[in-house]
């Protein structure tokens, strides 16, 4: 059965024309990065810059759009930067993308090539059903500092993804918790993109297929599944 994912309607309220689309993917076999997935990067990175065309990240018209969705929040969106400029911002850099394992690589391809943010998350290790909410401040959100556990909790009205243990990822999709992340040890995902208006349908599911073949290549056998929620 697939996983249940809701948005609430506060979120709605406040950033109309939000649109999440799911990729869930079960049979994976996922490992380190190979060349394969470093190949997806490397491409992703030259698709951005020609889309750009010399401009930052951040004048993308859905790139602009996503800093007044955390404006709208509470955020400051030059700090406190969505998934998808975050990493834009560093495969324009000599930092170049980060290479962690094959999942991961090809998702965070799809979210540079078409600045979209983009979460992976193990589906095995989600507790109950995800919801996209305004937090009330109290959620806990697991994760490490200086190579310790610790607990934090989110801003009230920070908006949330959150499952029955706590917080998966804050400030939207700014920072992933540990807890749910891809592993080389996950064979059991779910790869969240997400839009706001400019971004149409069309091009959403485009997205979406585009990531679906890349998780098809990468593990061949791999069941593989694409819808939209609310």
């Amino acid at each position: 059965m697939p996983l249940s994912l809701t948005v609430s309607d506060e979120v709605h309220a406040l950033v109309p024309g939000f649109t999440p689309l799911v990729v869930e993917a079960r049979g994976l076999a996922n490992g380190p990065s190979s060349e394969a997935s470093s190949a997806l990067l490397d491409d992703a990175a030259r698709r951005l810059a020609q889309r750009l065309g010399g401009r930052a990240p951040h004048e993308d018209p859905h790139m602009a759009a996503w800093r007044d969705a955390y404006s709208a929040f509470g955020a400051k969106p030059s700090r406190t930067r969505n998934s998808a400029e975050a990493l834009a911002r560093r495969a324009l850099t000599g930092a170049g993308l980060p290479r962690i394992n094959l999942l991961v690589d090809a998702y965070n391809a799809l979210s540079v090539a078409r600045l979209i943010p983009v979460g992976g998350e193990d589906a095995d290790r989600i507790r109950g059903g995800m919801r996209l909410v305004r937090a009330t401040g109290l959620e806990p959100f697991v994760t490490a500092a200086a190579g310790e556990e610790t607990v934090e909790h989110p801003e009230p009205g920070e908006i949330v993804w959150c499952d029955e243990e706590g917080v998966t990822c804050r400030r939207w999709n700014w920072r992933q918790g540990p807890r749910t992340r891809l592993t080389e040890e996950s064979v059991n995902a779910l790869f969240l993109l997400e839009s706001l208006a400019p971004m149409d349908a069309a091009e959403l599911e485009t997205a979406g297929a585009e990531l679906a073949e890349s998780l098809e290549k990468l593990s061949p056998g791999a069941r593989i599944t694409i819808r939209t929620t609310g």
